[in-house]
């Protein structure tokens, strides 16, 4: 789980890059090298307005914004904008209704609405089926998408799932963390899980009440009520490794205990005769 960069963090560039319209923000360093001089392109089925009572500028139907390789889709785009001391303009705040869709060409976001808050440099994806897809995850949400650039986060919040492979941690928030790679990039550092946490592979499921995942080893740690599972078999703890690139699990107890059922597989009929003890 190595994105280089969160599907995310493009839509905060796109938006800040929207400050091009009358505007004192600059977008350098957001969009990556040779990025930042580029022109925005801007396209609407029913054209752009600069409603000045309003202090907004609203692209309608269809509504197409472009930078580079980086591409923010949507029914309407609104740029909030307000006077800045030196008597420019500022975008403040990006919203985004309707088949909203963030396309880079490793990335891929997606919600019915969409807002980036240029001040905090948070950007959140609502509605339904809201999906980030990379070249080796996808991660899913029901109640919310977000991106937390200062923090360097993202946020999948509601029945929030993160799969890879034929691996899958789920919780009812995943928050996860990225640090800078090479270049440009960032990469995925680790993947804090909060409520109702599921770790899973197609042979070992594995649940407690809050994990950690740590890109770089695939090790992952679960902490309150653990319990393992593997066909019929249980463990039962309150600590627990997982290790999910050799598939060999760890239960650890701070003092209640560790509880294993392990059942004997069914011979009735296989034979007659009782095994030998030596």
């Amino acid at each position: 789980m190595k994105p280089r960069l969160p599907a995310l963090r493009r839509l905060a560039a796109l938006a800040l890059a929207t400050a091009l319209l009358p505007s004192g923000l600059s977008a350098q360093g957001l969009l990556g090298a040779g990025q930042d001089k580029m022109p925005l392109e801007i396209n609407a089925d029913q054209g752009i307005e600069w409603r000045r009572d309003q202090n907004t500028y609203v692209a309608s139907g269809n509504a197409h914004a472009s930078r580079g390789d980086f591409d923010l889709f949507a029914d309407e785009l609104t740029a909030h904008y307000r006077d800045a001391p030196d008597g420019s303009s500022e975008i403040y705040k990006i919203t985004a209704n309707g088949n909203v869709r963030i396309v880079s060409p490793n990335e891929q976001a997606q919600g019915d609405r969409g807002a980036y808050d240029v001040d905090n440099g948070v950007v959140v994806l609502l509605g339904k089926n809201l999906r980030l897809t990379t070249p080796e995850e996808v991660i899913t949400a029901r109640d919310s998408l977000e991106y937390w650039e200062q923090k360097q986060m993202a946020v999948a919040r509601g029945e929030a799932l993160a799969r890879r492979e034929d691996r899958r941690i789920s919780a009812d928030v995943l928050a996860a963390h990225f640090q800078p790679g090479s270049g440009e990039s960032l990469e995925l550092q680790r993947i804090e899980a909060y409520g109702n946490v599921e770790v899973e592979t197609d042979q070992e499921f594995a649940r407690g009440n809050r994990g950690t995942y740590f890109a770089d080893t695939e090790l992952a740690t679960l902490q309150g009520a653990v319990k393992i599972t593997r066909g019929e078999n249980q463990m039962n703890g309150d600590y627990a490794e997982v290790d999910l690139a050799t598939g060999v699990s760890r239960l650890l107890s701070s003092g209640s205990g560790v509880k294993g059922m392990i059942l004997p597989k069914d011979t009735t009929g296989d034979s007659d005769t009782a095994p030998t003890v030596q």
